[in-house]
């Protein structure tokens, strides 16, 4: 029990307000709201949930210009938990990715650990079974020391948790750019399956029926961990070390068996995870949804430290907790589901009426608030802020880019490329997390993990993706090409793409020239989403992850899901079979704007994002989708950073035969520039393999469906990848520097 009689809370004030984060206007707005000076916890109430992290006041204006509803979605956008989709066969997608950047710089291991329970929550909370794991990652160059202290701790907090839980991590990417020396991008994604018509819901309602808390007890690690991501990374940052969560694997494994349990009894009426702003946000989100109140009882919340305040308890974000509204009568029947799984549930308030919640400690009143003035769509404040077009874009675009000469060695500028750590083999990363677990995975390797349902036939395939190089060259086409890239990842395994869920990264919103990023990047999302009908089903918005005066590049993750009607059906990236016929599906216009290859030649991110067309790219999709379902194809795999020739060698490295190589002849680059049809990194382009039975037929649809495709060579077993008659190296030696890139650059 908790025992804080006799704490003396400070006086509130303007001032104390402002060192709460709000602002003037806001706090004015909060004595409208209550008619007289907020109390102590009243007033951390509203600076946690009136931060960005939790009410979105500087994006949700925004965001609501994307599409947020289709055919598949059971839910709106943002409305519970996590998104949900209709797969067929009664069976629904949960599926989210949320960001843990801020608590991941100042404490990598924890930061990203939490990070991967606390989207896991979001899952099973809907009723939904987690059956896969997914990151984006970023951080500075490799050079520097900072920066492979933060990958090395992120990436074991990652695995260390995920193992734990027993979910598999399928797949996921990882960058490298200056930008994020100081502030890493952690983003997580989970996806859970869940029948249709046994989904719980975040919501609050039936006068009388009881409030519970369930799993860990709570401490102080978390305080203000909501207001902490809504500020800048600064060197003050070290000091916030007790916001950044703890988490215990083997107690969330215990919560989720539990959490299932009981949503099948049919008791719960209501359940939200503790994340952000824990308790408070819990209870004000429920409440208001429902158009209810609550009387909370903080006294009752078991703790695991003395003397914690109303406050405290309040704003607490520890880990491995739930709130609950359970049905009247039926509380020893949920009770005794979690003490089956040695887990607490304890009563700690009472649903009312008036839409009022209010916090009781000790027979004294600590905070008496209407939940709806709290609530994203509700109270909350919602801004547009102003936007200026960035002055850096006019010197980046400079045409002076494209001048500088041929490489006199390609063989050499193609190793540095697959041994750059943005384009070699991930292996030590991903050989850290178990990708194999509760045996649903069919492949990580390729442009997207395929993991399949039990019980049916249908698998999803699914991805992260982002360049955020091309956003900083050009926000609008930049956010398109993130969704059309994460569409074609999962077209080429053979999956449609159904939905996305996003993860928007950027710098502080009320720079003119972040929040026009930001807004620019966003109506290309949707532009493209409304391509290629993939709606969005919520997500997550990171403002302020800068440091200094330096912002990171905008980063607007998207996490895509496909799917696969038949596994059978699955296509693999690697090639096939001595003999196949390679070919390129598209036109390749040698873009290197933003590319790495322009990065290692001239030490600059520069020019233009690539050119993309939707309509193109949609057609290019469709046929290939169309190839593989015919079974024309053998192989299919996108073309990303490294342009084609990467692209050719990965399809070589990846095939099951043994020393797979390419013969590629001599007629490939027409009026493009050698280097930068090999190494350019233009979009709507995807290498495929067909047998020579095959390979008229295919050359026959692409002709029909108005899609070029180019015959560059063919599959050999001779050990050597011969390209363009410029690029000739043994396979072995383009896997040895490949599979060693970034272990070398970490020194391992």
């Amino acid at each position: 029990m908790n025992s804080s009689i006799g704490i003396s809370e400070p006086q509130v004030t303007r001032e104390l307000a402002l060192d709460h984060g709000l602002t003037e206007e806001e706090y004015d707005r909060i004595l409208e709201i209550l008619g007289r000076t907020p109390t102590y916890t009243e007033l951390g109430i509203y600076s946690v949930m009136w931060s960005e992290h939790c009410s979105y006041k500087n994006s949700i204006a925004v965001l609501k210009t994307l599409p947020r509803t289709g055919e598949r979605l059971l839910v709106g956008a943002g409305e519970e938990n996590a998104g949900l989709v209709d797969i067929g066969d009664g069976l629904a997608v949960a599926f989210k990715i949320e960001s843990h950047n801020h608590p991941s710089a100042v404490e990598p291991y924890q930061g990203a650990a939490t990070g991967v329970g606390g989207i896991m929550r979001d899952i099973f909370t809907m009723g939904a079974r987690p059956i896969a794991g997914l990151n984006s990652l970023r951080f500075g160059t490799l050079d520097d020391p900072r920066a492979r202290y933060l990958l090395k701790n992120v990436v074991r907090g990652i695995g260390d948790y995920g193992n734990s839980f027993g979910v598999p991590t399928v797949g996921g990417e990882i960058y490298f750019d200056a930008c994020y020396r100081d502030n890493p991008l952690v983003n997580a994604m989970s996806v859970g399956i869940v029948r249709q018509g046994e989904t719980a819901r975040a919501i609050a309602a039936g006068v009388g029926n009881p409030v519970m808390i369930v799993g860990s007890a709570t401490g102080r690690d978390g305080i203000h961990g909501a207001t902490f991501a809504s500020e800048e990374i600064s060197e003050e940052s070290e000091s916030r070390r007790p916001s950044v969560q703890v988490g215990d694997p083997f107690t969330e494994k215990l919560l989720l068996e539990a959490t299932l349990e009981a949503i099948r009894t049919g008791y719960v009426i209501g359940i939200q995870d503790m994340g952000a702003a824990g308790l408070t946000c819990s209870s004000m989100e429920m409440s208001a949804k429902g158009r209810v109140g609550m009387d909370l009882y903080v006294d009752k919340v078991p703790v695991r430290e003395t003397g914690m305040s109303a406050y405290e308890i309040m704003l607490s974000e520890s880990q491995e907790r739930m709130l609950l509204v359970v049905q009247k009568g039926h509380e020893d029947d949920v009770r005794k589901v979690f003490e089956q799984w040695d887990l607490p549930a304890t009563i700690i308030g009472y649903v009312k009426n008036g839409g009022r919640v209010t916090v009781y400690e000790d027979g004294q009143v600590k905070a008496d608030v209407p939940a709806e003035s709290l609530v994203l769509g509700g109270g909350a404040p919602v801004y547009v802020r102003e936007t200026r077009e960035p002055s850096y874009l006019k010197d980046v675009r400079n045409p002076d880019y494209l001048n500088f000469p041929e490489p006199e060695d390609y063989n050499s500028v193609f190793l540095d490329l697959l041994a750059s750590p943005v384009i070699a083999s991930k292996r030590w990363v991903w050989e850290q997390y178990d990708s194999m677990v509760r045996t649903n995975t069919v492949s990580t390797r390729g442009d997207a993990a395929v993991v399949r349902i039990k019980g049916t036939s249908k698998a999803l395939s699914l991805c992260t993706d982002c360049n955020s190089r091309y956003v900083y060259l050009n926000p609008r086409r930049g956010g398109q090409i993130a969704v059309a890239e994460a569409a074609r990842n999962v077209v080429c395994t053979g999956a449609i793409p159904i939905a996305i869920t996003n993860c928007l990264n950027f710098g502080n919103p009320y720079d003119p020239e972040v929040y026009w990023q930001f807004k620019e990047a966003v109506a290309g999302i949707g532009e493209a989403c409304r391509a290629f009908d993939t709606p969005v089903t919520g997500g997550n918005v990171s403002f302020y992850n800068e440091s200094g005066s330096s912002a990171v590049y905008p980063t607007p993750v998207i996490g895509m899901l496909g799917l696969l009607n038949d596994v059978s059906g699955k296509m693999q990236a690697g090639f096939r079979a001595p003999g196949d016929h390679i070919f390129l599906l598209g036109t390749n216009r040698g873009d290197i704007g933003g590319s790495e290859y322009l990065r290692i030649r001239t030490g600059r991110i520069s020019g233009d994002a690539p050119n993309l067309d939707l309509s193109h790219e949609r057609r290019l999709q469709q046929l290939c989708l169309e190839l593989i379902e015919k079974k024309l194809i053998q192989s299919a795999h996108d073309v990303s950073e490294g342009g084609v020739a990467v692209a050719l060698a990965e399809a070589c490295l990846w095939s099951d035969v043994a020393n797979t190589g390419i013969q590629s002849g001599v007629e490939l680059f027409g009026s493009v520039r050698a280097d930068f049809w090999l190494y350019g990194e233009t979009q709507s382009l995807i290498v495929i393999s067909a047998s020579p039975s095959a390979a008229a037929d295919v050359l026959g649809l692409s002709r029909q469906r108005g899609v070029p495709c180019q015959s560059i060579g063919q599959v050999t077993d001779k050990g050597m990848v011969s390209i363009g008659g410029k690029i000739s190296l043994r396979t072995q030696i383009l896997r040895e520097v490949y599979e060693q890139g970034l272990a070398s650059a970490l020194g391992e």
